[in-house]
């Protein structure tokens, strides 16, 4: 199951708080398997059949696709100083 580093719980927490995201709401990450790309919108909910991952009030939601290509990975968020958001993920050693 995916897992979140501290700085992708505060990173989550904080962009939910500043967008007044309902308090089950959270980031969802959808998979573009033909493409073979993944997609982040933050939401208000999952979405029916999501896996959610809650860490210290963090959530992400993750659709099948996701779950399974992401798998037990690791997601780390940053912000530069522009305030834009990058998420990256990676394998557990």
């Amino acid at each position: 199951m995916l897992t979140m580093t501290d700085n992708a719980v505060l990173v989550i927490r904080d962009l939910a708080n500043q967008q007044d995201v309902a308090e089950g709401g959270g980031v969802r990450i959808a998979a573009d398997t033909e493409a073979g790309s993944l997609s982040v919108e933050l939401v208000p909910e999952p979405a029916q059949g999501d896996r959610v991952v809650d860490n210290q009030g963090a959530r992400i939601f993750l659709d099948e696709d996701a779950a399974e290509l992401l798998g037990d990975a690791s997601v780390d968020a940053t912000v530069d100083d522009e305030g834009i958001i990058q998420f990256g993920f990676t394998e557990k050693q």
